[in-house]
């Protein structure tokens, strides 16, 4: 396929017509246009489905409760166009692997379950039996249960995370891999240690309500666009937007409703941002460390001229543990360190501050940009500091919220998804169950990587996602997941981590979000938790392509009857019926009572959340304050200093892996994906110009060389010695050893490089 490329800067407000086009183009891509048109009218509705993209949640006031990115996602999971049996014939898996991730989703819908034949190289049909008692034969066979991992994708509903995590303890292992330890891992663990609960504090419409937004380390404008809505409505009324993002982000600056004609018609939009700074990647603890600082010398000011605190004493002193460690801990910060690793001057910092302070109510909000990097615990910590010495949290408008990336990754974990479970949900399986689940922790993405290249790991089975496209370090995770006796791949579209096969390997095509869901019973619908904890009820509509696509849930189940049997669950009538499986969720999961009933209520139903209350599940049944120093250096450099740091991001045709076009519009980016972004300045000091093709090189300390090439400079605004460019065609370059403290997340957004021009081709038969 060959695409026009072209570098053009974006001058127009996020949305507006250029995002009703890319809808409308998507729609008629699909080749299912009248049926995706209703598609689209029954997203994040009632007794409709939830979006198959982000996890922002549902308003349930507009008329459209989609947006573009969300239309591409349905659009491209309800396609007409099929990857039937002939197709694996007449390509082999080294040839498909010649291929972009782009060409691959783009062939259509996985219609039939297909097991690879290391012989032939190629793929061939195989009968859902048949797949399970393959399966089964290899699980039975292992020494260990502990040589079998368990991923899971965001994409998964409750019912299927539930029962697939229950099967896998009664199989014998916490073993649970997920998108979650490669994204938000930092979000609950640092949340967990200072609050008690792993999850944000608001619902979605304390946006209505705050007087202040800060927006930390993400881009809703391609993220979870729908998210503008909210930031433009809280902007309109009055509301400040506070942005700290690395790039300049189009979304961040101005928005032009699509939901509005006037503004699709028209240049008319409105302003998001009423302040944006760019800090340093991995700088933010710095930033707001430094905003602290501010109001700490504002605060004895005040006091010392006979006024009030401007912090909340009352709250802090009823419900917050640890203030005056954290305190001394900002007054022993220079300001020297605070602007070196924030990248920002002492007068933004400041001027940030002010805006803080002069809020009653405020939101903290952040994404992925805070998450992933070595010290992003200590980053979401920071962040909650500055929150309890406001008392931002208990109250309408205010509190803790990060957005998460894919729709039910959050439910995911509350339903199990976890190698390290809580005790409490162990004791209440064991319970529920009458058997006995394994209590030692299990593999997270980067350990359960390890172990396959190690031999320590023998069948991976991919509840969805896309494994070796996501991951870090490309080619050593190829070589893990090939190293594996047996990997199933539960897919619904053709993806890489398909072409990475083990010595034995099955790809089952399963049901999509928006697709009817056929039982025994009749028809089934799921559900999901979205970034607020609502949980949601979704029910597809679509005809499925071929009877040969099963459910993600009648899949688990005929897996774990042909391993298990019945010995502790009838699997097959919990396949038949899904209501049965919500009963053994509300008797083991805390704030499901009556789960089924209130599957019923128009916008869903809320989970709860006791930090939100002020009840604070913590060793001190308080809110902990964080009394970490700065990190001595945002990126371990090694032997060497590294140029430039590097993070890896997503373009505006992307989700997750899934590349829906070439295009990322708002960067002024189209047809191409190989670009790099860098300051000017840099480009000028390197003796470069715009357009030139340099190598990227990772500086790291192991000796590994890891290395990518073809990529086109992009003068962009973004701070001097930051650069940034799309995965996964540069997750080559996140070394697999390089992670969260704490969290084993890959440090995506902190890579230390160097730069240089690609070296010619040589022609080695013109030589000769």
């Amino acid at each position: 396929m060959k695409f026009k490329t072209e570098i053009k800067p974006y001058t127009a407000a996020a949305g507006g017509w250029g995002s009703l086009e890319a809808t409308t183009r998507y729609v008629f891509d699909s080749k299912k246009v009248l049926s995706n048109l209703r598609n689209l009218m029954r997203v994040n509705k009632g007794r409709g489905f939830d979006c198959p993209g982000c996890a922002w949640g549902d308003d349930n006031h507009s008329t459209f409760s989609f947006c573009e990115n969300g239309a591409k996602a349905v659009s491209w999971e309800a396609t007409r166009k099929a990857v039937e049996v002939d197709f694996f014939a007449q390509n082999s898996v080294s040839k498909l692997r010649e291929q972009s991730d782009y060409f691959l989703e783009y062939q259509g819908r996985l219609t039939h379950p297909l097991r690879y034949n290391r012989a032939t190289d190629h793929y061939e049909p195989i009968d859902w039996d048949a797949a399970y008692a393959l399966i089964a034969s290899h699980l039975k066979g292992l020494k260990s249960p502990d040589e079998a991992d368990f991923y899971t994708s965001g994409r998964a509903s409750n019912e299927a995370s539930y029962l697939y995590q229950v099967f896998g303890r009664m199989f014998g292992t916490n073993n649970f891999p997920d998108c979650s330890n490669m994204c938000h891992e930092a979000s609950g663990v640092g949340l967990k240690q200072s609050i008690g609960v792993g999850k944000g504090t608001i619902r979605l419409d304390d946006f209505e309500k705050a007087d202040a937004i800060f927006v930390f380390g993400q881009n809703p404008g391609t993220n979870h666009p729908r998210m503008l809505h909210s930031l433009r409505h809280a902007a309109d009324r009055g509301a400040k937007v506070v942005s700290f993002n690395t790039l300049r982000e189009r979304g961040l600056e101005r928005f032009a409703d699509p939901q509005k004609p006037l503004e699709v018609v028209t240049t008319k939009s409105g302003r998001i941002s009423a302040a944006y700074y760019q800090p340093n990647l991995g700088g933010d603890m710095a930033a707001v460390r430094g905003m602290v600082k501010v109001l700490l010398e504002a605060d004895r000011d005040r006091v010392a001229s006979g006024q009030s605190t401007i912090f909340d004493a009352e709250f802090i002193a009823q419900n917050t543990a640890g203030v005056e460690e954290y305190l001394a801990v900002v007054d022993a910060t220079s300001w020297e360190k605070i602007t070196e690793q924030s990248g920002l001057s002492e007068a933004e910092i400041r001027e940030a501050a002010s805006i803080y302070v002069q809020a009653e109510r405020v939101i903290c909000t952040w994404a992925m940009g805070i998450t992933q990097h070595k010290h992003s615990v200590p980053t979401v910590r920071e962040i909650t500091n500055l929150q309890l010495l406001f008392g931002q949290l208990g109250k309408p408008g205010a509190g803790l919220c990060p957005v998460r990336g894919h729709s039910n990754v959050q439910g995911n974990r509350t339903m199990g998804i976890d190698e390290k479970a809580p005790k409490a949900l162990l004791d209440a399986m064991e319970k529920h169950f009458n058997f006995t689940p394994p209590r030692n922790p299990g593999h997270n993405t980067v350990e359960a990587l390890e172990a396959m290249l190690t031999g320590d790991a023998k069948v991976l089975i991919c509840l969805g996602g896309n494994l070796a496209a996501a991951a870090p370090d490309t080619l050593r995770t190829h070589r893990a997941l090939s190293n594996l006796d047996l990997s199933v791949q539960i897919s619904t579209k053709l993806n890489r981590s398909h072409l990475t096969p083990g010595r034995e390997a099955l790809i089952l095509p399963t049901l999509g979000r928006t697709e009817l869901d056929m039982q025994a019973t009749g028809s089934q619908f799921i559900t999901v938790e979205d970034s607020f904890s609502m949980v949601h009820a979704s029910e597809g509509v679509g005809i499925p392509l071929s009877p040969e696509q099963r459910s993600e849930t009648a899949i688990v189940c005929g897996i774990a009857n042909a391993v298990l049997g019945d010995k502790f669950l009838d699997w097959m009538a919990l396949a038949d019926d899904y209501n049965l499986i919500r009963d053994h969720i509300e008797a083991t999961i805390p704030g499901f009572s009556d789960f089924n009933a209130r599957c019923d209520i128009k916008g869903g139903f809320y989970l709860g959340n006791a930090a939100a209350e002020l009840n604070f599940n913590t060793p001190t049944a308080k809110a902990n304050f964080s009394a970490a120093v700065l990190p001595d250096q945002l990126i371990p450099q090694g032997n060497q200093a590294a140029p430039f740091t590097l993070q890896t991001l997503r373009s505006h045709d992307q989700y997750n892996t899934t590349i829906y076009g070439l295009d990322d519009r708002y960067r002024g980016v189209y047809g191409q994906r190989e670009v790099l972004f860098i300051h000017p300045l840099d480009l000028a000091e390197l003796g470069m110009q715009d357009g030139e093709l340099v190598e990227i090189e990772t500086l790291w300390t192991d000796g590994v060389e890891r290395k990518v090439t073809g990529f086109k400079l992009v003068s962009y605004d973004i701070p001097r010695g930051n650069l940034a460019a799309y995965y996964p065609e540069t997750n080559p370059l996140v070394p697999m050893s390089s992670f969260g403290d704490q969290t084993h997340t890959p440090t995506s957004k902190a890579i230390p490089v160097a730069i240089r021009r690609c070296q010619p081709k040589v022609d080695l038969q013109r030589i000769a």
